[in-house]
């Protein structure tokens, strides 16, 4: 039996994800990203869901307001394309956890503070004490 509703490809998943992580990195609800394309929220929605595709001149346009190059929405995507980016970033694996981490909440908060220390010595501290912490949990 053919089943009626037809699923979203997986690179339109892909691509409406990485929408979702960038508007959020940048603290932007879907209204106004909408209101500055000129589209609803619902329709935000439904890209980032991956139920509707992005056209290019609308992608385009996206990248713009979201500062990101077109690019960014196809990093890691499944296929044979993510495959030929990753041998040019960090491997298959080691993007997927900076993707992950900053899809979560404690993610998400600690970019934006870590973005708020303009000072390189005190950031390059954090990052000793964090790399510090991290080594303690692996050893209790």
């Amino acid at each position: 039996m053919i089943e009626n509703k037809k699923r979203p490809n997986p690179i339109d998943i892909h691509v409406g994800s990485r929408i979702r992580l960038r508007r959020t990195m940048l603290g932007m609800s879907q209204e106004k990203l909408g209101e500055s394309l000129g589209i609803t929220f619902q329709q935000i929605q439904k890209y980032e869901k991956g139920t509707n595709r992005v056209g290019a001149s609308r992608l385009q346009n996206i990248s713009s307001i979201l500062s990101v190059p077109v690019s960014f929405f196809f990093e890691n995507a499944p296929g044979e394309t993510s495959e030929m980016m990753n041998a040019q970033t960090d491997g298959p694996s080691g993007s997927n956890h900076v993707v992950d981490f900053l899809s979560s909440s404690e993610g998400l908060q600690l970019n934006r503070a870590f973005l708020k220390i303009n000072d390189p010595k005190v950031r390059r501290r954090i990052v000793e004490l964090v790399k510090a912490l991290g080594t303690e949990a692996e050893t209790d």
